[in-house]
Order: structure tokens, then C-alpha cells, then sequence
């Protein structure tokens, strides 16, 4: 990319103090901030990690949004918020984009402690529908004239929740309310469906362009000119569309439709945009994006077109640093060997097939592999469906996303007793993506679900041995739950009980730690401290977690102290759930329950906001120890 702002010693961009200074600047002094925009998110990305395919796409669809309305009174939410870097940079943050995704930084995401701009902090998609129906119901309420602008990709469009929304809006025509529709035929991937086939449609046909241009031309040939000559234009392309490439879809909602237009042409996206905000009713205005647009590098990525990137050296756009091999890529590797012995196991996955590494199954075996956008309600009662029929579905979904699909798993796959495996990647703390895309909640969320069984593993070895008796299940819904980034190395068992592994064992019982998952080796650290303290150790890795073994019981039972840790929720979690079967057990043993505070956590690296919530080695240890000398002092007083 070449030198930006070369020839002066003037940067637009770093001068900009909020949006409203984008009016006063020409066409010129707009070409430089859209270059020097795509300078700085390349460099920015490239030193933190961050998502720069979705941003790029979006720079002169930023610029224009933000000169056709008045953030923050006209309000902007962004779907998903990943693609706000831009509107981030246009809004006064441009000189503290050094610190995005660094702790105490800028966040990933629109937040609102940052600016009045940032309305939602959404990062999970198919919401900015819901939130924008909301606010323009609100100002029309309270007898406001603001609008409300809502940028969704057609990835986030093939989410059920945003067709519920616009069956909402449509039905008011009273409401100020813009729908903006990035359509970069992408969400992580090319986007799937018949929604995608539609916008696939208009967006490729080769007669709709040329034919539109040719009128165009002979117009603005003719005497005729300005509003006349629009208005013609708009009767034409009208004309065009409907026999090129029908609109009923939307229009069929009674949602007035503009488009397509070149999201790269800012004067055509400021003419459309305007057009819409002088409606004085609901729009969709369907905008034509490339992601990675003006990064080549990026745009030839046919996986994801950079959509979400670590370090990168920007000559080459290769990654600095070559990743461990990480939880994902075992899976990857095991799910192609169970589905070569079993034919019935078919993947699901909602618009992630290489994020949550079922790219290698869908591969070999592509009618088995079922991509439903994002649309995780669909996917988990489509897998009850496809159960239902004879087969086992493997949903496979970030931890963070079962979430917004509980109700399907508890109703839907748990009361019919299939036989579903869920996989959830990214489990526990995830670090630099923020608050809503830690998986700290669904070991807590799924301990309430009857028959279902919750298998976290500790290693790869592990990994693959919990995901086989997982799919063995053909009876109930079970999960397997893995952390993100590096696997564990093998951490091997000396013994077995039940279902349970014994990591460490000592002659003397002073404490049970109960490590869990990617924790184990965190117990393994705890149990070696508390050694050379002089106390005897043992240290289990359950393995289900879901049932409680009684073997945890029995256990727990014959020491004088259990510590529970885990990477999710302290609340409703592994050790709520083992401190319960132990008092329905009859026994008294005091429980230490070590995991997540139930908060929404500020971005930073995993190992920085573990050591924050107290779940290192030695924080663990001080605290049993403390635990143990209380334990002491009360045998001593009831002797």
C-alpha cells in the first residue's frame, strides 16, 4: 500500500475530533482519510491482531454514514461490532488506535465507556435490528426527529432474530429508521442460505450494472438534468431491478428498498443514504462491499479475507509467530476420524466451519456438513431433527454462542433424549475479544439441563477420547468443552476411579483439588506448592463433570479439605454442583470453589485477567492454606 498523505505534512484523520468536521472536508481531503483510515487499521492490526478484512470493507461506508447523519444524537449500531473500527476512528479514537485490544486500550468492539457514540456493545451478531426498533420506538415516542441507523452484514442477516425485527419494522411506516445492508457475500466465510443465494443474485448479475450505467450516461447527456433527471434514473433502475433482480424479499415487507450501491463510491453511498434519511419512514439500503477492500493481501485471502488476524507482517500479510498447535486443531483432526468409522455423525456449524475446525470434515465428507448461518436456534433443533432421523450431530460453536441457544438444547434436544454432542470452543476466559465473547457461563447454564453429560478434557489426549464416548451417547444430549489456544501437553493419569482421573496422589489426605479441563495443570501446580507446605495432596481430573461422580463424593469425603477449580462461572458451576452432591451426601468437608467471578470482564490477555480473578497457583494456595488453619482452629476448639 502506498505511502499515505505523501506530498503533505497534514494528517486528516489525526486533526479529526468527531464526525461533524466530516462536512466541512472536499472530495480530495476525503480520498486522503480513506486512505489514511486503511493505513492506520493496517498497521494497527498488524501490531495487535484484530479483525481488518470486515473494517476495511466499510471505510467509505463509515465516512458516509457519518456525514449524512449527526452521531451521537442520530444513533449507529454496528452488526456485528467488529466492523467499528472505522466509526471508532471517526469519532475522536483515531489516536489511541496504538492501544486496540490491549489492556486498558480500546476495545475490539463499540463500547460505551469509551464514547457517546457507541450505543451497543454488540459482538454477538443479528442484534442491531432488535436494539434499533427499540430506540426508533423511542424517539418516536418521545416525539424526537433523530434517526436510527443500523449496519448489519448479510452474514448477521441470515440470523433468525433479524428477520424477527423486520417484520417489526416494516409494520410502522411512522419510524426513522435506516437499514443498512453490508453485503460483502461473507460473514467469517462466504455467507450460506438462500437469503445469501438471493443477494448472490443481484449482486453478480452481469446485465444489471452495464444496463444501469448505459441509462445512466444517456441521461446525463440529455437537457434535462438534476431532480428530473434522478427521478427518471430512479424510475428506470426501478424497472431494471424488478425484471434483473427482483426486490420483493424486502419490498414485500414494506420496506422501501435502495440499492444495490457501490459501497466504495462515496458520493453514490452519501446520495443513497440521504435519500433514505429524507423518507421520513423505515429504508433498507443495500450497499456492495469487498472485505479487505484496499489491502490486496487481504482480499486474496479465499479462507477468510483476514477476517480476524494475529501479528501479521503487513509486506506479506504472514503471521509473525507460527501458533502452537491449539484444542481446535486436535478436534479438527479427531471429528475426520470418527466420521470415517461412523457414518451417521454429521457436522453443524453456524457460520464458523474453520474457526471451530469442522473445514477438514466438511472436506472429505460435504454432504455431512451442515453450515447454517448464523442461526444457533436452528442449528441445535435442526441437529434434534437430524437425530430424530437416525444420525448424530456434532454442533460445534464457540462456548460463548451456545448461549443463545439454551432454550433449544433444554426443550428442544434434552426433553426428546437425542443424542446430540455439542463442542464448544473457546471455553472459559478468552482474553483480548472482550466481556461477551468469554465461555464462562455454560458450565453453569448446562448444569440444569436433565440427562445431559458435560465431558471437559484436560489434554488433546483427553480431547479425543471424551469426544468418541461423547458421540457413543446416542440417548441425551453431551458436551465437550475446550479451552482457546495452546493444548495442554498429555498430563497422564496413575489411576482411575469411576469416571475420574487421579493426577497426584500422597499417603496423607489433607487436601482434594478438583482441577478441571485446561485447569488441570493449574491443580497439578497447586498440589506441588502445597507439598512443599507439608500437606498431602491429591489431585482429580473428573473428566464428565456432569454428573458428579460419586467417586469425587467418596473422595471428598476422606479428606479434610476440597478446592474446586474451574475456568467458567463461580455461580451454578463444577463446584457449586460437586459442594451440593457432597452435602447431599451427608458430609461436612469444607469446599473451596474457585473460578470466574460472574462479571463482565474488560479485555486483556487470558493470563493477565486470570491472575486479576485470583486463579494462579499461588493465590489457590494462600487460600487453602488460610482454609486449612480455620479448619485447624475449629478441630481444636470442638477437642
Amino acid at each position: 500500500m502506498a505511502d499515505v498523505g505523501k506530498g503533505t505534512d497534514v494528517s486528516i484523520l489525526a486533526d479529526l475530533s468527531g464526525p461533524s468536521e466530516l462536512r466541512d472536508l472536499d472530495d480530495a481531503e476525503l480520498t486522503r482519510l480513506a486512505a489514511e483510515i486503511r493505513e492506520l487499521l493496517i498497521t494497527s492490526v498488524a501490531s495487535n491482531g484484530g479483525h481488518l478484512g470486515p473494517n476495511l470493507g466499510v471505510v467509505e461506508l463509515g465516512i458516509a454514514i457519518h456525514r449524512v447523519f449527526e452521531s451521537p444524537s442520530d444513533r449507529v449500531v454496528w452488526d456485528t461490532g467488529h466492523q467499528s473500527y472505522v466509526h471508532k476512528m471517526l469519532t475522536g479514537r483515531a489516536g489511541q488506535f496504538g492501544t486496540l485490544r490491549t489492556e486498558g486500550g480500546l476495545s475490539g468492539y463499540p463500547s460505551q465507556a469509551e464514547s457517546e457514540h457507541d450505543w451497543v456493545e454488540n459482538s454477538h451478531a443479528s442484534t442491531s435490528l432488535s436494539y434499533a426498533d427499540g430506540m426508533a420506538k423511542a424517539n418516536h415516542l418521545l416525539g424526537k426527529d433523530d434517526h436510527v441507523v443500523a449496519v448489519i452484514g448479510d452474514g448477521a442477516l441470515t440470523g433468525g432474530m433479524a428477520w424477527e425485527a423486520l417484520n417489526n419494522i416494516a409494520a410502522d411506516n411512522d419510524r426513522r429508521l435506516i437499514v443498512v445492508v453490508n453485503d460483502n457475500g461473507r460473514s467469517y466465510t462466504p455467507t450460506v442460505g438462500g437469503l445469501a443465494n438471493r443477494l448472490t443474485a443481484i449482486r453478480t448479475n452481469p446485465k444489471y450494472e452495464p444496463t444501469l450505467h448505459a441509462i445512466k450516461d444517456r441521461l446525463t447527456r440529455t437537457p434535462f438534468g438534476g431532480t428530473r433527471a434522478y427521478e427518471a434514473l430512479h424510475a428506470i433502475k426501478k424497472g431494471v431491478k424488478d425484471a434483473l433482480a427482483p426486490q420483493g424479499m424486502f419490498e414485500d415487507l414494506g420496506l422501501k428498498y435502495i440499492g444495490p450501491v457501490d459501497g466504495h463510491d462515496l458520493a453514490s453511498l452519501e446520495h443513497a443514504l440521504s435519500q433514505a434519511k429524507n423518507f421520513g419512514g423505515p429504508v433498507l439500503v443495500h450497499v456492495l462491499t469487498t472485505k479487505g477492500h484496499g489491502y490486496d493481501i487481504a482480499v486474496a485471502n479465499e479462507n477468510d479475507q483476514m477476517h480476524q488476524a494475529g501479528p501479521f507482517d503487513r509486506a506479506t500479510g504472514d503471521a509473525l509467530a507460527i501458533a502452537p498447535a491449539g484444542w481446535t486443531s486436535v478436534f479438527r483432526d479427531e471429528i475426520v476420524r470418527i466420521a470415517d468409522e461412523r457414518p451417521d455423525v454429521v457436522g453443524i456449524t453456524a457460520a464458523m466451519l474453520y474457526p471451530v475446525g469442522l473445514d477438514a470434515f466438511a472436506d472429505k465428507f460435504p454432504d455431512r456438513v451442515f453450515d447454517v448461518g448464523i442461526a444457533e436456534q436452528h442449528a441445535v433443533t435442526s441437529a434434534a431433527g437430524l437425530a430424530m432421523g437416525g444420525l448424530h450431530p456434532v454442533v460445534a460453536v464457540y462456548a460463548t454462542f451456545i448461549n443463545r441457544a439454551f432454550d433449544q438444547v433444554l426443550l428442544d434436544v434434552a426433553l426428546h433424549k437425542c443424542g446430540v454432542t455439542f463442542v464448544l470452543d473457546r471455553a472459559g476466559v478468552t482474553g483480548d475479544d472482550g466481556a461477551s465473547h468469554n465461555g464462562m457461563w455454560d458450565m453453569s447454564l448446562l448444569q440444569i439441563v436433565p440427562g445431559l453429560r458435560l465431558a471437559a478434557p484436560r489434554d488433546g489426549s483427553q480431547l479425543r477420547e471424551l469426544l468418541r464416548e461423547a458421540v457413543d451417547v446416542d440417548d441425551a444430549p453431551t458436551v465437550v468443552r475446550f479451552a482457546k489456544g495452546a493444548v495442554c501437553p498429555d498430563l497422564p493419569a496413575i489411576e482411575r476411579i469411576g469416571t475420574c482421573d487421579v493426577l497426584s496422589r500422597d499417603d496423607s489426605a489433607d487436601v482434594l483439588v478438583v482441577a478441571v479441563g485446561s485447569f488441570a495443570p493449574l491443580g497439578v501446580e497447586v498440589a506441588e506448592l502445597l507439598r512443599a507446605q507439608g500437606h498431602g495432596v491429591t489431585v482429580v481430573d473428573p473428566r464428565w463433570v456432569k454428573p458428579v461422580d460419586p467417586a469425587i463424593v467418596q473422595l471428598a469425603a476422606a479428606h479434610r479439605l476440597v478446592v474446586t477449580l474451574e475456568d467458567n462461572g463461580r455461580q451454578g458451576g463444577v463446584g457449586a454442583s460437586i459442594t451440593q452432591a457432597v452435602r447431599d451426601g451427608g458430609h461436612e468437608v469444607p469446599i473451596r470453589v474457585h473460578g470466574v467471578e460472574q462479571e463482565f470482564l474488560d479485555h486483556a490477555k487470558r493470563d493477565v485477567i486470570l491472575g486479576r480473578l485470583g486463579l494462579t497457583a499461588r493465590a489457590v494456595v494462600d487460600d487453602t492454606l488460610a482454609a486449612l488453619d480455620r479448619s485447624s482452629d475449629r478441630n481444636s476448639v470442638d477437642g
